[in-house]
């Protein structure tokens, strides 16, 4: 086997409410939040910012410039943090904040062509246990594999597992901490369904060290996907890069995959390996809200990590940065991406990135 294994992975894919709302088959926009009552309202606001969106899109819409850059960059798997249920439930939890689309409308991350989504998060409960079952059901009917979430605690501990050929394997553990707003009764058990939850701590290494050595092969690169801290900030808690480090030195992760945060934060290189503290938001609906736009919130990057499969040491890391207009993704101004090279080379210590002139990616210099 030969040739390093390139992932995409990404942030948030927020494609419910007012997403959802645009494509062919919305569930009920109904919203049980202090800010806005229908998830319509998401849309308007959208609108409100960048112009009118011709009402219903297809699937493939909120992807835009998105899908010529996967044609280019030619990844082996395709992974995102998929942060909405996926159900026409009513059994809403009152957490403020509520997201679900339609099993009709799933089909739209078929055309981004996900091998895998982790559901280790803070929203794939939102519509209850109905609803995480809806969508683990409605996920395994794309053939799109998940792991994060289960039927058990055994299901929701257990990895997802690529097979990328000629290359080699892919585990992918997905793990999501209360720090993200995650309630620890959301933590799947023998008898219920749930999240794979986690704290931050050196038994929570020791145990994924050992769940890890059950299922390694020779040569196998593993991921671990973790949903952790706030949502705005760049601050990485000591808690958090102890726990990446850890999980690096002993249980031989090749990449720490971190999300929660609605921008990009910092990333790290510990021994060769590549700590992600934040990939942001990849699609959302927060268009037109204001409040947070020292963050830059309406900027997406694309991870391409390209990993040696004997090591799992990072070979190169490209980032291609884009932008969310009218709930579409586009490719960023050259001001856009400058501002996010210097902004993220500020906050990774040892790591410079350089925005390359010939595509506007950021790629380690």
């Amino acid at each position: 086997m030969t040739g390093a294994i390139k992932l995409f992975l990404c942030g948030d894919v927020m494609t419910g409410r007012g997403i959802d709302q645009i494509l062919p088959h919305p569930a009920d926009p109904t919203l049980h939040e202090g800010y806005l009552h229908s998830a319509r309202d998401y849309v308007r606001l959208a609108e409100a910012a960048h112009g009118p969106i011709v009402r219903p899109v297809g699937p493939e819409y909120i992807w835009g410039d998105a899908v010529a850059e996967w044609e280019k960059a030619a990844p082996d798997l395709r992974i995102g943090n998929l942060e909405t249920s996926v159900t026409r439930s009513v059994d809403w939890l009152d957490k403020g904040i509520n997201y679900r689309m339609s099993p009709e409308n799933a089909g739209c991350l078929s055309h981004a062509r996900f091998d895998g989504c982790v559901l280790a998060n803070n929203h794939v409960l939102d519509f209850g246990r109905r609803g995480l079952l809806d969508t683990l059901d409605g996920l395994r009917s794309l053939r799109i594999t998940t792991a994060g979430a289960g039927r058990d605690a055994t299901e929701a501990a257990a990895p997802a597992v690529f097979e990328v050929p000629g290359k080699g394997r892919v585990l992918v553990f997905a793990l999501a901490a209360e720090s993200s707003g995650v309630p620890r009764d959301w933590a799947a058990s023998r008898a219920r369904p749930g999240v794979n939850f986690v704290s931050l701590s050196d038994a929570a290494v020791h145990t994924l060290a050992g769940q890890i050595s059950r299922v390694r092969r020779p040569g196998d690169v593993v991921v671990a996907s973790i949903h952790w801290g706030a949502n705005w900030g760049y601050a990485v808690p000591e808690a958090q890069s102890r726990f990446a480090r850890s999980l690096i030195d002993q249980a031989r992760v090749s990449i720490v995959y971190g999300h929660s945060s609605h921008h990009p934060k910092g990333l790290e290189l510990h021994r060769g390996r590549l700590i992600l503290y934040g990939c942001g938001d990849f699609i959302n609906d927060y268009e037109g809200i204001g409040g947070y736009d020292e963050f830059r919130p309406d900027l997406s990057l694309m991870y391409f990590p390209e990993l040696a499969p004997a090591s799992g040491e990072l070979a190169a890391l490209t980032m291609k940065p884009l932008r969310i207009r009218r709930l579409r993704l586009e490719r960023a101004p050259d001001e856009a991406a400058a501002w996010l090279a210097a902004r993220l080379d500020g906050l990774s210590p040892g790591v410079r990135l350089a925005v390359d002139p010939r595509d506007g990616a950021l790629r380690l210099a």
